[in-house]
């Protein structure tokens, strides 16, 4: 490892909802899913399952901190975890899904030692906070069928989210307070139906299912960038249709199964608002097909990003 990097490692349960939310910033090099914290050189997964090794379902970061900063993982930390439950995390029981910072210098304990204090000041959680904070011991990484998981099985991955309990946690704990009174008086009818009861607008009645115009798409609550006319493509269904979103990183994506179908939805990370969803027969080069409601987003036409405030997306369109 190179001078600039770094090591952290955390324990937050099942390891496979642990490396989506490290794997996705610039600063992060890798992040490995192992075990460490027992006593058994290379466990396998059936030994840590049988929680006897001492082991805990664990992640390794590799980061720069000059770039992504160990108190920015700390906070990521905090927010995938019930940091009050002391037998393991949400349907997951056992000491291996146990939670803990596994801190590898003095510099990181004491900056766990901080976080951890200033998350039982702020009064989020009514219970104690019983998130072990221990010295980083041997970590060993776990089978290749468990790396990045949820790239290699995305529709399980979110199942087994969604029906752990984990994303209701996090969304009842961590997600943006809503202010329903306000949204009201801000949103049309149709626009908060959809946007926040989930709902689908008509096909070829809304307002953006055949825009020809050059401009960016943002979210109609947060204002966020999400998507960009030069990834606009009339896919025949009657909402606008896109390959991909401007910056992945504005973009929630979870399984849906209502209407007897299995589906991924996406949602806005900011607003937490209902936009659509994505399916897999869209066009080249991504092959995705991201269907959403013109409902949830306002075009901002290229000659007016600048007024409006999103000068630095008119770099989209000089080529």
């Amino acid at each position: 490892m190179t001078k600039q990097y770094e090591l952290a490692t955390f324990a937050g349960g099942c390891f496979w909802c642990m490396v989506k939310p490290f794997d996705q910033f610039d600063g992060i090099e890798k992040v490995v899913s192992g075990y460490t914290g027992g006593h058994v050189e290379n466990p396998t997964y059936e030994q840590v399952c049988q929680d006897n090794t001492g082991h805990y379902e664990a992640v390794q970061i590799t980061f720069n901190p000059a770039i992504f900063p160990y108190e920015k993982l700390l906070e990521i930390f905090w927010q995938q975890i019930d940091p009050t439950d002391e037998g393991g995390q949400f349907h997951d029981r056992g000491t291996s899904y146990k939670t803990a910072i596994f801190y590898h210098s003095e510099e990181q304990r004491e900056k766990a030692e901080e976080s951890k204090r200033t998350l039982a000041e702020s009064g989020r959680f009514q219970k104690e906070i019983v998130t072990s904070i221990l010295p980083a011991k041997p970590f060993y990484e776990a089978e290749e069928y468990h790396q990045g998981y949820y790239k290699k099985n995305p529709t399980r991955y979110m199942m087994y989210r969604k029906g752990s309990g984990r994303d209701d946690f996090m969304k009842q704990n961590w997600g943006p307070k809503k202010d329903v009174a306000l949204l009201k008086e801000k949103l049309t009818p149709i626009q908060y139906e959809v946007t926040q009861n989930n709902g689908t607008e008509p096909p070829f009645r809304n307002e953006y299912w055949n825009n020809k115009r050059e401009g960016i798409y943002v979210d109609i609550i947060s204002g966020k960038p999400l998507f960009s006319s030069t990834n606009q493509f009339d896919a025949g269904c009657g909402w606008p249709s896109f390959t991909k979103p401007i910056d992945k990183k504005e973009i929630e994506e979870n399984i849906d199964t209502s209407h007897h179908m299995i589906r991924t939805e996406v949602r806005s990370k900011t607003a937490d608002s209902h936009l659509g969803h994505v399916f897999d027969d869209g066009p080249h080069p991504t092959g995705l097909r991201y269907c959403i409601n013109s409902a949830s987003l306002r075009f901002i036409p290229k000659e007016e990003l600048e007024k409006e405030g999103y000068g630095e997306y008119q770099a989209l369109f000089e080529f």
